[in-house]
């Protein structure tokens, strides 16, 4: 209820006449540009259509951070006896959790980056979608907003391929609802082997899926023009770990 209320009301009793900045996002670039700006005597606004704090809170650093967390403790366990420690009977990886534990993280953080915080910047939240309409207007919710610089921090969207035969019917996720998933799959395939493929790979080839990457390139991270050398040694980590690479 921090990042998107859903009986929001502006705390601002009447919108400034003009504001020195309206930014429309809500992410990360939304929110620093809009409290930094109030934070130093500016007339600030910013519009929040989705979830406040962006990819990063909400479905990039900080869940992948915590799904991370889980595997790195099997790893740790997978390498015990290493360090002496016999580790009997086996263990057990308890993925709803591990997901409850999650989104418990992503709640505990949620205030740093909720509307109630933004506004005791001083800077205004308005909740909806902004349309420009004009050089220095803005349109919310049906009110007219003015502003001398405008900061269009609206974010990125997974894109998904519409050229693979069958995906459209497949049941396929993407790091919008990877973290909503309550049963471990049993088998996954990511399309695509960047650093956020490889580390939901690594992962969760880690907690038991079984995991294939896609790379349309010969090696990883060719395409970016990577060191082939610490591609190559980044490879054989995650096959240790029992990630399928195909390129």
């Amino acid at each position: 209820n921090e990042v998107h209320p859903r009986d929001f009301v502006s705390s601002a009793v009447e919108p400034h006449e003009e504001y020195d900045l309206i930014a429309i996002g809500s992410g990360a670039g939304g929110l620093v540009s809009s409290k930094q700006t109030a934070r130093r005597g500016g007339k600030s606004a910013m519009i929040s259509e989705r979830l406040a704090g962006g990819d990063c809170l909400n479905s990039g650093c900080v869940p992948s951070k915590a799904l991370l967390r889980s595997a790195k403790a099997v790893a740790q366990i997978q390498k015990a006896a290493d360090v002496g420690i016999n580790v009997q009977g086996g263990f057990v990886v308890d993925f709803p959790k591990i997901m409850a534990r999650l989104r418990q993280t992503r709640a505990t953080i949620a205030p740093a980056d909720g509307h109630p915080g933004t506004e005791a910047t001083g800077a205004h939240v308005f909740q909806g979608r902004g349309k420009l309409t004009g050089p220095n207007t803005i349109e919310v919710n049906g009110q007219t907003l003015k502003f001398k610089t405008c900061v269009l921090a609206m974010g990125g969207r997974p894109m998904v391929p519409q050229n693979i035969p069958g995906l459209t019917e497949a049941p396929y996720t993407t790091n919008e609802s990877l973290f909503n998933l309550q049963e471990l799959p049993p088998r996954m395939v990511i399309l695509g082997a960047g650093v956020i493929a490889l580390e939901m790979a690594q992962a969760f080839s880690l907690l038991g899926t079984k995991v294939t990457v896609v790379n349309r390139s010969s090696r990883l991270f060719e395409s970016k023009g990577g060191d082939p050398e610490a591609a190559s040694i980044l490879q054989e980590e995650l096959e240790k770990n029992g990630v399928i690479i195909l390129s």
